[in-house]
């Protein structure tokens, strides 16, 4: 790790209780003005600077198009993952397209165990608005056992959960140009008695995530921005904070 974890860990779970009060103060104050009228964050394709890297997050909406990008987007992004073949920088790749559904974690392995067996270091291109954080955790993880580079290419996008498929990587890139964002995991509509019982799910879902974020060695600092970012905003990593945190580990971000 590059930080100790102690105090990251520490810094954390002040996050987490922080954010369980606010969970519950939100729900007896549902009419309170102070909650009601925070600023709304810029749009997604509005261009990001240090210190300005909250965006809307619509997970339903088609990603923005770039220009130059290799895979423009055709429409929305589809439910759940799907799997193509592709080509970059002319040698063939993979690439996962889509929502990470429930399910998809054992799914997306079983379909990609034989295609990566003939592939010495394996190439997945990533393209998802994020979806199921436990899956994405086991499809990570297969990642890592296969031996697989992960890679989000100039003008994709990998928001949410994504970022743990790619931590999973070996070898990890991200092209100029690639959007990738983290924030709270959400954990539906609020009522008083959900959100004391949300505050359970939120440490005990935070807690997997921080193994599988130290088992990957990604550096847990980079819970700080997910755990202070609303479920409808995201936060955009610049390029040094996804080489600090280790998200990355190869060429230019």
């Amino acid at each position: 790790m590059r930080n100790g974890p102690r105090g990251a860990i520490i810094a954390i779970l002040v996050l987490q209780i922080g954010i369980g009060t606010l969970l519950v103060l939100g729900d007896i104050s549902a009419g309170w003005q102070g909650f009601a009228s925070r600023p709304r964050a810029p749009a997604l394709e509005e261009p990001v600077r240090p210190g300005d890297q909250t965006r809307r997050y619509r997970p339903g909406d088609p990603p923005p198009a770039s220009p130059g990008q290799p895979f423009p987007p055709t429409g929305d992004l589809p439910p759940r993952l799907v799997v193509t073949e592709v080509e970059r920088d002319g040698v063939p790749a993979l690439r996962l397209t889509g929502t990470i559904a429930p399910g998809d974690g054992e799914r997306i392995a079983e379909e990609l165990a034989p295609r990566l067996a003939v592939e010495e270091r394996p190439s997945i291109l990533l393209q998802s608005p994020g979806g199921s954080v436990t899956d994405a955790i086991a499809l990570g993880r297969f990642f890592r056992e296969e031996n697989v580079t992960t890679i989000v290419a100039m003008g994709d996008v990998c928001l949410s959960a994504c970022p743990y498929l790619l931590a999973g990587g070996v070898t990890r890139h991200a092209d100029e140009g690639a959007t990738i964002g983290v924030h709270q995991h959400y954990f539906g509509e609020n009522s008083v008695l959900p959100a004391f019982m949300a505050v359970e799910d939120i440490q005990r879902g935070q807690g997997l995530v921080m193994a599988y974020l130290e088992e990957m060695e990604i550096d847990l600092r980079l819970m700080q921005p997910a755990l202070m970012t609303p479920p409808d905003e995201i936060y955009v990593l610049v390029a040094e904070e996804l080489a600090e945190y280790g998200l990355v580990n190869e060429g230019e971000t």
